[in-house]
């Protein structure tokens, strides 16, 4: 089974120091979306809170129960959201 399969809607995300990253709004392509009320550890949330932002699936380093841990850490996880289309 791919690590993209395991992921679902609502799921956690967090970095792997633990720090919050956002919840899972879907998959697109090869990339996690996440809901547009999400916050994370680093980002500003008055310029970007929102809208949706994208992580690689390729930063997944674990999915377990409820949550997808990242192999990033949650600020180094905020650095590389890209942005919506």
């Amino acid at each position: 089974m791919s690590i993209a399969s395991q992921i679902k809607e609502h799921m956690k995300v967090i970095g792997a120091d633990g720090a919050p990253v956002g919840k899972v709004d879907g998959i697109e392509g090869e990339r996690i979306k996440l809901t547009k009320d999400s916050t994370s550890a680093g980002f500003d949330q008055e310029t970007h809170h929102g809208h949706h932002h994208y992580l690689p699936i390729g930063l997944v380093a674990d999915v377990e129960g409820d949550t997808v841990r990242l192999s990033a850490t949650g600020a180094n996880a905020a650095e590389l959201f890209e942005e919506e289309a």
